[in-house]
């Protein structure tokens, strides 16, 4: 990859100077009361701990792509795509790059059920529309429990608590669809205002994710949701 495909160091000075709009450190925003109904409904269902992750945007790519499955030749990992500051760091392009490292920490524990939250800036090469910009506001809600086998039934349930928390009484649907980190993946729309639009999307987390974390599948499980777009960026609306 040339250099001329790296941010500048002016590109990169604006980018992690963007106001985290989840961050309450930053200020108050909407967003993060929304953040804390959706996280409040599945603990109180649950009955799990809460561990919160944010970390500087800077990621490793390997973090960022080769920990969460994705293939070499991915077309995500095109500069058009991703906004990389040398040939093995980037900005990342969604949250779930804290969650790998994240699940190091849970090696050498016995007994757990905790959701993990991770929300922040994400930094993509979206045109910017109605519904897109280029850093929107993402949060990985992960569930890590030391058993096996989670069931789709737990996934549903986390689908309905979300939708619920997001946009209550709101029709929705989950469609297939294949994710390099999980298994069983589904997509969420929901209608609003007579169009259905993209919530998020989610998944049991993928064996190899959890091996290669130091994880064993035989005796852990867990359910991996992406929220993209949650509230607005400094870019304008998503």
């Amino acid at each position: 990859m040339s250099t001329l495909n790296y941010l500048t160091p002016d590109q990169l000075s604006r980018a992690l100077n963007m106001r985290d709009l989840t961050d309450p450190a930053q200020g108050e925003h909407a967003i993060q009361a929304l953040l804390d109904a959706v996280v409040g409904a599945l603990q109180t269902e649950w009955r799990s701990t809460v561990r919160h992750v944010r970390n500087s945007p800077l990621v490793p790519v390997r973090e960022n792509y080769d920990r969460l499955g994705y293939d070499t030749n991915d077309v995500t990992r095109a500069r058009r795509y991703t906004r990389y500051v040398s040939p093995t760091v980037m900005l990342r392009s969604h949250t779930s790059a804290e969650l790998p490292v994240a699940l190091e920490d849970y090696a050498d524990r016995e007994s757990v059920d905790e959701l993990i939250v991770a929300p922040g800036l994400v930094y993509r090469r979206d045109v910017v529309d109605r519904s897109h910009v280029g850093e929107p506001h993402q949060v990985d809600l992960w569930r890590i429990r030391s058993t096996p086998a989670m069931r789709d039934e737990d996934m549903l349930t986390m689908i309905g608590l979300l939708v619920d928390s997001v946009l209550p009484g709101a029709q929705w649907t989950a469609t297939d669809v294949t994710h390099p980190y999980t298994e069983g993946g589904r997509q969420i729309d929901v209608l609003h205002n007579g169009e259905w639009l993209e919530l998020a999307e989610c998944g049991r987390i993928h064996p190899d994710v959890l091996r290669g974390s130091g994880l064993n599948p035989e005796r852990w499980s867990g359910l991996a949701l992406g929220m993209g777009g949650l509230g607005i960026s400094d870019s304008g609306p998503s």
